[in-house]
């Protein structure tokens, strides 16, 4: 199974592996891009990365877990840079600015334009590695603005698990909600001002 350091700001630096692994993934994120999901193939990625096949089935025996491994690093990588850095800032600006990097991101917008099922079972039947990471850092925001005195008292994770149920929508359906009356940035703003409102004290 592919190894999956994060090599943000404090995470330990990557390893020869990681950085081999980061390349077929980077090979599998241009594919999907190029073709779509359904029409990308390992033979291909292996192609693409400049591997044989079974070096590729080495590290991942099907599509699957490749596409987990993707998306996990992609939203990981997405998330890290938007909700995290401004220490000193507003969290529901933090929020709001990851919100509005998940949805421009290419690949996921490729994702939703072509293969939108892939995303249905993290919707619906359980939670993936990248939700898990998002759940820890908005928790360990909400539970420092708590200590802080700057936001209302509640078990982090249960209020984390909430603002993430909301935030799917944001991320998902907001194309679904703009016409000429409404744009993409009113949306925005009413969104930040429900987190606001959801986190007062």
């Amino acid at each position: 199974m592919a190894s999956l350091r994060h090599n943000g700001s404090g995470a330990p630096p990557k390893t020869p592996e990681d950085l081999r692994l980061d390349g077929y993934l980077d090979a599998a994120r241009a594919c999907i891009l190029d073709v779509g999901w359904r029409r990308t193939t390992l033979t291909e990625v292996a192609r693409r990365a400049g591997v044989s096949r079974m070096t590729i089935y080495r590290a991942w025996p099907d599509m699957s877990r490749l596409l987990g491994d993707l998306m996990t690093r992609e939203w990981g990588s997405v998330v890290a840079a938007s909700a995290t850095g401004d220490e000193g800032g507003d969290l529901a600006d933090r929020v709001v600015r990851t919100v509005h990097a998940l949805r421009d991101n290419e690949l996921f917008t490729r994702i939703v334009e072509l293969d939108p099922e892939l995303l249905l079972p993290y919707l619906l039947s359980r939670r993936g590695r990248s939700q898990e990471a998002i759940l820890v850092l908005f928790a360990a925001a909400i539970r420092k603005g708590q200590e802080a005195g700057v936001l209302r008292d509640g078990d982090p994770v249960v209020m984390a698990r909430t603002l993430v149920l909301a935030l799917h929508g944001a991320v998902l359906s907001s194309q679904t909600m703009l016409d000429d009356h409404v744009s993409e940035d009113d949306l925005d703003a009413e969104l930040r001002e429900l987190v606001r409102r959801f986190l007062a004290r």
